[in-house]
């Protein structure tokens, strides 16, 4: 491969985000009279969003009364706490810092609304390092469609077939496969039980996030490989 740019997912992609989720969740349990709920219950929903979440940890269906007073707790509360225990997946440091020195841009396309996105990456200090931010602001419609990724193409200036996204989640790859983008399914991330990464069809797949950069290095166009040119 010839990659020029690369994309990331947000949430159980770039950045572990779950343990907020979970201690903000398992608090509002706790204010309910309710018992600590098995954490992996709310992990395996993290990619799903704040309704999905919601719904697991307090018990929940969109349709009961104070759902929405519920969810919009929940995402003030995640606002206001969106950073205390959320970091860079181990070794997506070392990849950053190599795409850095190698000046290949990186980014991200996320699903997460822009509110939170732009505030997350700004507090982990990644904000001014990455080429571009799509959200679902940004576009007409969210992943599986691939308008985020073509905007993210289309504000780095390269084609979508030399940038690669990686996700963990199907529609991260049914995004990347309908905007003709190569991709990486990671099995890191946040998944359910029935969830099988390698059955997404994408063009490659890292279990480990320490992986990553040992990974990517053979796809990358560096400056390295200018200078042999």
């Amino acid at each position: 491969m010839n990659i020029r740019a690369v994309l990331f997912d947000l949430d159980g992609t770039l950045v572990d985000s779950a343990q907020d989720f979970i201690a903000i969740l398992q608090q509002m349990r706790h204010e309910r009279g309710m018992p600590a709920i098995d954490e992996s219950c709310i992990r395996r929903q993290a990619s799903a969003g704040a309704v999905a979440m919601v719904s697991t940890a307090l018990e929940l269906t969109a349709n009961d009364a104070e759902f929405s007073a519920c969810k919009d707790d929940f995402l003030q509360r995640y606002q206001d706490n969106c950073t205390r225990y959320t970091r860079p997946f181990a070794g997506l440091p070392e990849l950053l810092r190599h795409l850095d020195q190698q000046l290949i841009p990186w980014g991200v396309a996320t699903n997460k609304p822009v509110q939170f996105a732009e505030l997350i990456v700004q507090q982990l200090g990644l904000l001014e390092r990455m080429a571009v931010l799509v959200c679902p602001e940004h576009v007409n419609q969210a992943k599986p469609a691939p308008d985020m990724l073509l905007l993210a193409c289309q504000k780095l200036g390269i084609e979508p077939s030399q940038v690669i996204y990686l996700g963990d989640d199907q529609r991260d790859i049914q995004a990347a496969k309908a905007a003709n983008m190569p991709s990486i399914a990671v099995g890191y991330g946040y998944h359910k039980h029935t969830d099988n990464p390698q059955s997404w069809g994408a063009d490659h797949f890292i279990a480990q996030s320490e992986q990553l950069l040992t990974e990517l290095k053979p796809l990358l166009f560096t400056n390295e490989r200018v200078v042999n040119v």
